[in-house]
C-alpha cells in the first residue's frame, strides 16, 4: 500500500466523532513525509493477542535512573526473530503495520518516546530513532501552516 492509500486508509478508518478525520487530513503531509524517509511501507511490530503495541524499556548506561520506553518496527519477519528481544511469548505474534499508521499511532502512545525502525533487513544493529517530540513539532507545525493558509471567513 503506498504513502496516499495508508493516508486514505487512516482517514476511512478515523471514528466518526467529526474531528479525527479531519485532523488526519491536516496532518497528512507531516506524516507523508516522516514516511517517506523510512524505506518500507509496512513494518512488523510486537503486538500482544489484544492488539497493545509491545513497547521496551531501555537504560543509559552512563545514567541508569533514565530509562526510555520504545518499539521497535522490523522490515521482515525474519528480522523479528533476529531481533534485540526475540519473542518467546506465545501471547505476542508480529503483525504488519502501513508507516504512516505507526507514525499516527505514536501520538496516542503517551509512554512511547521512540520507534527505532530498522530499515536494511538483516542488519538489526542500526535502526532509524524516530522521537515522539520530534514527530510532534512537525506536525505542529504543519497545523500551523494550514491555519495560516486559510482564508478568513470576515474577507471580503
Amino acid at each position: 500500500m503506498d504513502l496516499d492509500s495508508q493516508i486514505e486508509s487512516l482517514i476511512t478508518d478515523a471514528p466518526n466523532d467529526g474531528l479525527t478525520a479531519d485532523a488526519v487530513q491536516a496532518i497528512a503531509p507531516a506524516l507523508k513525509a516522516l514516511a517517506g524517509q523510512l524505506k518500507h511501507a509496512q513494518y512488523y511490530v510486537l503486538q500482544t493477542i489484544d492488539q497493545n503495541w509491545v513497547m521496551t524499556s531501555l537504560g543509559n548506561r552512563t545514567q541508569p535512573e533514565t530509562r526510555k520506553n520504545i518499539i521497535y518496527a522490523y522490515p521482515t519477519l525474519k528480522d523479528v526473530e533476529k531481533g534485540p528481544h526475540p519473542v518467546k511469548d506465545p501471547q505476542v505474534m508480529a503483525l504488519p503495520v502501513p508507516v504512516t499508521h505507526i507514525l499516527f499511532q505514536m501520538l496516542a502512545m503517551k509512554p512511547v518516546e521512540s520507534i527505532i525502525f530498522f530499515d536494511t533487513p538483516g542488519r538489526l544493529s542500526r535502526g532509524i530513532e524516530v522521537r515522539r517530540q520530534d514527530v510532534q513539532a512537525l506536525i505542529q507545525a504543519q497545523l500551523q501552516q494550514a491555519q495560516g493558509n486559510q482564508i478568513p471567513p470576515d474577507m471580503a
